[in-house]
Parts: C-alpha cells; structure tokens; sequence
C-alpha cells in the first residue's frame, strides 16, 4: 500500500516537472500555416458567403455580348471580303 501511494507522487511529481520544462521551452515550433480552428469563421452564416459573393462580380450584359457579336461579324465579314488581314493568317505581320 505505502508504495503505490509513493508511485502516485512520483507521478504527480514528474507530471510537474514535464509542465515545468514545457514553460521554460516554450511551445513546440510548428511549420507551414497553422491549423484552421473549427468553430470560427468569417461569416457565420457559411453558405451565404458565396450568394454575396456572386453579387459583385462583373457580368456581361445581354447588349454588350450582342454588341461584341456584332462586331466580330463585322471583322470576319471584312477578312473574307478581302479588306482586311486574318489575325490568323501565316506570317501575317511577320518579316
């Protein structure tokens, strides 16, 4: 009986001294980015963060895509026509 109660110091008393040594060599230096905690976040409502998102992000009008069509009708009209070089013609503009 009086050794297991002399195990159970010597057991608190290492667990002291491991806390101790801990302190003084501060805590273990970790590489990389640090692990991301689980119950924070920037927007608590999760999901609604891409719905926001989407809201100002730059879109095209159904005028200026048919005013981008429109016009590159015009160029491939011209190329044919023979009015105008093919970006994609070899050498074109090349020495």
């Amino acid at each position: 009986m009086q050794t297991e109660q002399i195990v159970a110091l010597l057991i608190a008393e290492r667990d002291r001294l491991s806390k101790a040594i801990e302190a003084l060599q501060g805590p273990i230096k970790r590489r990389g980015r640090p692990p991301k905690l689980q119950g924070t976040s920037a927007n608590p409502e999760g999901a609604n963060a891409r719905e926001a998102s989407t809201s100002s992000k730059g879109r095209l009008s159904a005028a200026g895509r048919k005013a981008i069509a429109d016009a590159a009708r015009r160029r491939w009209a011209a190329i044919k026509a023979g009015k105008a070089v093919s970006p994609f013609a070899k050498n074109a503009g090349r020495k």
